[in-house]
């Protein structure tokens, strides 16, 4: 299935990916207190942390439709750049992410004055799934 000369199913696939990057991101294994402490949450307050998950739904499914979008637009520039195989695919994500993802997380860390600790822990999770999407969607091109 395509629309606009993009593979609609690996879109599907590449956005899928993001949720399980993000779950493993910013699960307790990874990020997950490090995260909180930056956030201003006390990783130990189970009470809080209960709360936040039970509210997390529609958190969960904006980031699936942000993820579904950032992987066709992605998928575009694939296409009209002809990127084709793994390596082109994951130096192109890497460039998008650095020139439009990095830059514009950076300056909102900047002017809302938050730790470079969270810029470094969000944005690496965005380098993340951008290298996921462009390997997703350049071995389906």
């Amino acid at each position: 299935m395509h629309l606009h000369h993009v593979n609609l199913l690996a879109v599907l696939v590449a956005a899928i990916s993001t949720m399980i990057v993000g779950f493993l991101w910013y699960s307790p294994i990874l990020f997950a207190k490090p995260w909180m402490r930056e956030m201003g949450y006390d990783p130990e307050d189970k009470a809080r942390i209960k709360e936040m998950q039970k509210s997390a739904g529609p958190a969960y499914a904006g980031s699936f439709v942000a993820s579904l979008i950032s992987a066709f637009v992605l998928a575009l520039f694939f296409h009209w750049l002809r990127v084709s195989g793994i390596h082109y695919g994951l130096v192109t994500s890497f460039h998008v992410w650095l020139g439009f993802v990095a830059t514009v997380q950076f300056t909102d860390a900047l002017f809302q004055k938050k730790s470079m600790k969270l810029f470094a822990i969000n944005t690496g999770f965005q380098l993340l799934c951008f290298l996921a999407m462009g390997a997703i969607l350049a071995s389906w091109t």
